[in-house]
């Protein structure tokens, strides 16, 4: 009996796990779009010959890694990077009293460079291809408060121009999305103490050698396939990182 049971369970781990994997992949495929609704559980449990309760489970998984967002009422959508409670997902600078705002921000360089050793690790490609690099300013409450510098594969992002970063209107990881059709799916942020050196205290209106946040981030897209590494300075005279940890996280 206990083999039994032991069997059905590892059954029905292999269904859901399968069944998220071929959800997954009309989502990297552009089946169903950022922002599209997908169709119901039980059109899902018919598409894929499984019960509901699979379906349910590998679509709960998938909201639980923000692919999904659930609308009650509404439906289960293909996540968007818009402005909203998702971009804080990928935002965690905040105000010391923990009020949170949406940045203002300002491009301040863009060039194409070759990738180094330690990007082209970072980033999953070869020394030498072909990276786009630009650094933006970002304010709150009219403040400079970060610097992000960002690299990103050429070959990712093949329209992504000085122009489109600087008109843009949508969030950076909305822009991938609609320029590029890459979904950021989560990002891994390792965070240290800096100093501002001559140049990043002039963009951050601090003295040089002032005390900076350095948080450095790789982020993925499907398949764990990294398409973005960032390096954000980050003045914590008023702010400070903060994220919010649920469930297997813990």
């Amino acid at each position: 009996m206990t083999d039994a049971i032991s069997t059905e369970m590892s059954l029905g781990t292999h269904l859901y796990k399968e069944v998220k994997h071929k959800i997954t992949e009309s989502l990297r495929t552009g089946e169903w779009k950022p922002g599209d609704v997908i169709p119901s559980e039980k059109r899902l449990s018919e598409r894929f010959a499984v019960s509901i309760g699979t379906v349910r489970k590998a679509v709960d998984e998938l909201t639980a890694e923000n692919m999904l967002i659930r609308h009650q009422g509404r439906g289960t959508f293909v996540a968007s990077h818009g402005r909203g409670r998702y971009f804080f997902s990928f935002f965690h600078i905040v105000r010391q009293d923990g009020h949170r705002e949406f940045p203002t921000v300002e491009l301040v360089e863009f060039e194409k460079r070759y990738a180094d050793a330690k990007t082209a690790a970072a980033l999953s490609i070869g020394v030498g291809d072909k990276v786009l690099c630009f650094t933006n300013r970002l304010s709150l409450q009219g403040d400079p408060v970060i610097l992000d510098q960002i690299v990103v594969p050429a070959t990712l992002f093949k329209t992504l121009t000085e122009r489109t970063l600087r008109e843009r209107r949508t969030t950076i990881y909305q822009l991938y999305q609609e320029q590029a059709g890459i979904s950021v799916i989560r990002t891994a942020d390792r965070v240290r103490a800096t100093k501002a050196d001559s140049g990043k205290a002039r963009l951050l209106g601090v003295p040089a050698g002032h005390p900076l946040l350095l948080v450095v981030r790789v982020a993925h897209s499907f398949k764990d396939k990294p398409v973005e590494l960032r390096h954000s300075y980050v003045n914590t005279d008023r702010y400070e990182y903060a994220v919010d940890l649920v469930g297997d996280e813990l």
